[in-house]
């Protein structure tokens, strides 16, 4: 069991060489959005360091932003002139820029100070090269994909700006179908949901409500009941698909979708297609993300970068008011699609969209209203036409059809008509907007609860937000429009951007600056993303030890340093927790992995560092490592990460505010009897035979009683612990 120690506060100089190093790491690893941050983070604790700002510089060039990295370079330059590398930093800015001959003549000045430098030498001919027209070289597409629930989209970056891609009918968006016919045929797309209605158990959908989770997920359970299809338990608690005669993955089908939206971008741009930014809600888990991950990896493409759904839709918005040249504002992206919710607020400033704090719910949309409007229209058919329908899967597939038509009439129309042939007769029933409102209340009523619980994180109230952004088609619900207008005191909406493609958009705009495409707007545009849930490890007392905390910006990397709970001891198990309770046992496990080989000391003396990294995509990986063995152990969080249902989360927040007074109680009484047992061992390394008798005594009673204690309780026998030690020799 690991037990929480300090780190000694380091001074800046040397903080700043340690986000150096994270910052090289990053580079090395061609993660240039991370390595600017960590540089940026170098220079802002040590702006006199001319290595920190060539640093920044080659990321920057990177990330296609020449002009700061050009203001990098004159700047390494300026702090010291006889650096070789600036001049090489300044023309490679130069270069970008398109100003080879600038280019030239700055090597030229790098090449006197170190006269042997190949790389010069080779940028000086590919300088003449550019001059002479003979320097280009192919275009390698990065495609945005939004992976969605119930639809998805996927965008590129040509001439100049985002182009959403059509499929073989002209439709801009595809439903997240796959399917698989009586002849054995593999349908995708609208094809597949066509024939949805008679072909129930090869018809699968909605796959990205179970993707990366466990059987024994409660929610998961909950979600495999409305399938049509089969869904069985795999190895590993691992969900699978049963069709026709195969199992499949999640991850397979959705992969398969993501092959059609290769396919579509390939026949547009006739050439092939390789890489890709996907989406995911904000709320994915480290299980999640890493199987949508892998989804892109069985479709064969490159997954450069997985980005959250609402912060892909602020880039859209970002550059869709860039032209009004509006000052710095906070905007909350209200992402309501067909199986996930989003909250995001983000700060959005020169080209900057910075996450604030985020929130959601991976199992709340129009599918959720759909299913309760079929279970209204279904007991309609009971009571006024005396059928039911409940018991014919295709019957209820085809009501569901109806359903989703009807509610889509009714974002325009307060009142439409639903019209079921069932056992040769045709049943028409009413459908009005207040009856489908009525119905999903309780669903509407939750996404303020979100919108609220994010305010409350990001430390704003109402007026702080300069506009509310509606993305996700279900955000066409009247019902949902007024009350969220409500909530901000009236305010107008934005509808601006399309909520239908303005995800890909944006994942096609981080697309570019991964791909390397030059403008003014891939050039001027860095994400800063948060985690939703604080991160952190299990210490003495099942208390929660936090790294990482909730709403951190990410990428980041964070550590703290543990020691040993028992003389001599070994090897330490390291559990890693996600939630925002000070005890563990009510917060979620999401693996655990052991560290052997650390000092065999006395209880104390092992230092042991566990250092928790979270990347671009929002991936977690953690690593242990003893300071004076230097014996390591990590893991990468993915398969033991089952993920949190919608409902633990809204928990475990409610649980955090309710509790936070008995939870400081909690915390307190973990450290005092901490503190008991150090005193307690002093009395037995020191003490005489009656006072280590005396000192067992009491902690044995404290062990046994400890549960019904109160602080006031444990004050009292700390002081007669403390008297007992001023009492040794």
């Amino acid at each position: 069991m690991a037990k929480s120690k300090g780190s000694n506060a380091k001074a800046d100089n040397e903080k700043a060489e340690e986000f150096k190093n994270m910052g090289n790491e990053a580079f090395k690893n061609k993660d240039y959005l991370t390595s600017y941050g960590h540089f940026s983070t170098a220079i802002a604790l040590d702006p006199e360091n001319h290595v920190y700002y060539s640093n920044r510089s080659g990321a920057a060039v990177h990330l296609n932003k020449y002009e700061d990295a050009l203001k990098d370079a004159v700047k390494c330059i300026t702090l010291q002139p006889e650096f070789a590398k600036g001049y090489s930093r300044k023309a490679a800015a130069e270069m970008g820029l398109e100003r080879p001959q600038e280019a030239i003549a700055t090597l030229q000045k790098g090449l006197e100070i170190d006269p042997t430098n190949t790389a010069m030498q080779g940028a000086v001919v590919d300088a003449q090269q550019m001059i002479d027209g003979k320097k280009s070289g192919p275009w390698e597409p990065v495609i945005g994909i939004d992976l969605g629930t119930t639809y998805s989209c996927v965008g590129v970056w040509m001439n100049g700006a985002v182009e959403i891609l059509e499929d073989e009918g002209g439709n801009r968006t595809v439903p997240s179908y796959v399917a698989w016919n009586e002849e054995g045929e593999k349908l995708l797309g609208h094809r597949a949901k066509e024939q949805a209605a008679k072909n129930l158990d090869n018809t699968v959908y909605d796959i990205k409500r179970i993707l990366g989770n466990r059987m024994d997920d409660p929610m998961t359970q909950k979600e495999i009941k409305a399938f049509p299809f089969t869904v069985e338990e795999g190895e590993n608690k691992k969900p699978v698909i049963k069709v026709v005669d195969r199992s499949y993955s999640p991850e397979e089908i959705s992969s398969m979708i993501l092959v059609k939206m290769k396919e579509i971008a390939e026949t547009k741009l006739g050439m092939p297609v390789k890489r890709a930014v996907i989406t995911v809600p904000a709320y994915f888990n480290d299980a999640q993300r890493n199987a949508t991950k892998a989804a892109g990896q069985i479709a064969g493409l490159e997954v450069m970068r997985i980005i959250n759904e609402p912060t892909a839709a602020a880039i859209a918005y970002g550059l869709d008011q860039k032209a009004s040249k509006r000052a710095a504002s906070n905007v909350l992206i209200f992402d309501l699609g067909g199986g996930t919710f989003d909250v995001s607020i983000l700060r959005i400033e020169d080209g900057m969209f910075e996450v604030k704090a985020t929130g959601g719910d991976t199992h709340l949309g129009g599918e959720d209203f759909d299913n309760d409007f079929v279970g209204a229209l279904v007991q309609e058919l009971k009571r006024s036409k005396k059928i039911d329908i409940t018991k014919d899967k295709r019957a209820m597939r085809r009501l569901k059809a109806l359903a989703e038509k009807a509610k889509r009439e009714l974002s325009s129309n307060v009142k439409t008509q639903v019209e079921l042939a069932y056992d040769g007769e045709d049943y028409l029933i009413d459908a009005t907007r207040a009856k489908f409102e009525a119905v999903n209340q309780s669903w509407f009523e939750k996404t303020l609860t979100t919108v609220k619980q994010v305010l409350k994180d990001a430390k704003m109230e109402t007026k702080d937000i300069d506009d509310i952004v509606l993305v996700g088609g279900s955000t066409r619900v009247p019902k949902i429009q007024a009350m969220l207008s409500e909530f901000f005191d009236g305010r107008t909406l934005c509808k601006s951007i399309n909520p239908d493609e303005a995800v890909a958009y944006g994942a096609a705009v981080q697309g570019a600056i991964l791909g390397g495409i030059k403008s003014e707007v891939t050039d001027s545009l860095l994400l800063v993303d948060v985690t939703p849930l604080s991160l952190g490890v299990e210490t003495e007392g099942k208390h929660m030890s936090v790294i990482v905390p909730r709403n951190t910006s990410i990428p980041c990397k964070k550590a703290e340093t543990y020691t040993t709970t028992d003389d001599y001891q070994t090897s330490i198990e390291i559990k890693i927790f996600e939630g925002e309770r000070l005890s563990t046992e009510q917060n979620h496990l999401l693996g655990e992995f052991t560290i052997n080989g650390i000092e065999r000391a006395k209880r104390g003396v092992p230092q042991v560092e566990v250092t928790f990294s979270l990347d671009s995509n929002g991936i977690l990986s953690v690593t242990a490592k003893d300071k004076s063995t230097g014996a390591t152990a990590n893991t990468t969080i993915s398969d033991a990460c089952k993920g949190l249902s919608a409902e633990e989360i809204d928990a475990m927040l409610a649980d955090a505010e309710k509790y936070k007074a008995q939870d400081e109680e909690v915390r307190k009484k973990v450290e005092m009897a901490r503190e008991m047992d150090e005193l307690a061992y002093i009395i037995d390394e020191k003490g005489t035979v009656d006072q280590r008798h005396d000192a067992e005594e009491l902690m044995a009673w404290l062990t046994e009683n400890m549960a019904n204690l109160s602080i006031s309780d444990l004050s009292k026998k700390q002081i007669e612990l403390k008297k007992i030690v001023s009492k040794c020799k």
